[in-house]
């Protein structure tokens, strides 16, 4: 069963396998951090999500937020799938049923074996700020449901720049 998280506090740490070598721990960099879990290689959707997301790195970097996308592809499907939309950033592969549920994700299976051969997330984004705490929540239940990614950036640049608390928390 998913967990719902609540913005204001610490973001679940996940640790998964990071594309190119070693692990990459989801929620724990030494700035800001946003985190998109994308459905997987089977998904055209996520191509263009991505493509537009690799435009606007170079962006995010410049506020000093990193950035990484995650799903429960193999590293063969992750590999083959950021080669071909030509993406740079950071990639988590491999997510497992309980990392992706303890991030609140909605799991689809899939419906032919062409699709896709395991169970895997529909989208999530999440900001972690500079104190490790979840600023932005947005968990989809389909394909299509996606925040605009550079309404997210200037969202947050906007919210720094006012000062602003972390949004969500009335009755917490």
């Amino acid at each position: 069963m998913s967990t719902k998280l609540s913005t204001g506090q610490p973001f679940p740490q996940t640790t998964a396998s990071r594309l190119g070598g070693g692990e990459i721990t989801l929620g724990d960099a030494p700035a800001a951090q946003l985190i998109i879990v994308y459905r997987g290689q089977h998904c055209p959707v996520c191509k263009t999500y991505l493509g537009k997301l690799e435009a606007l790195l170079p962006r995010f970097s410049a506020e000093n937020i990193s950035v990484v996308v995650a799903s429960a592809d193999s590293e063969e499907q992750a590999k083959g799938f950021m080669d071909e939309i030509g993406y740079t950033g950071d990639v988590a592969f491999g997510l497992t049923i309980p990392q992706m549920q303890s991030l609140g994700l909605h799991l689809s299976a899939p419906r032919t074996p062409p699709e896709t051969d395991h169970v895997f997330p529909e989208p999530g984004l999440f900001f972690v700020n500079e104190e490790g705490l979840l600023s932005l929540v947005d968990i989809g239940s389909a394909p299509f449901l996606r925040p605009d990614l550079e309404g997210v950036l200037n969202g947050i640049i906007f919210t720094r720049e006012k000062g602003f608390p972390i949004r969500g928390r009335y009755g917490v």
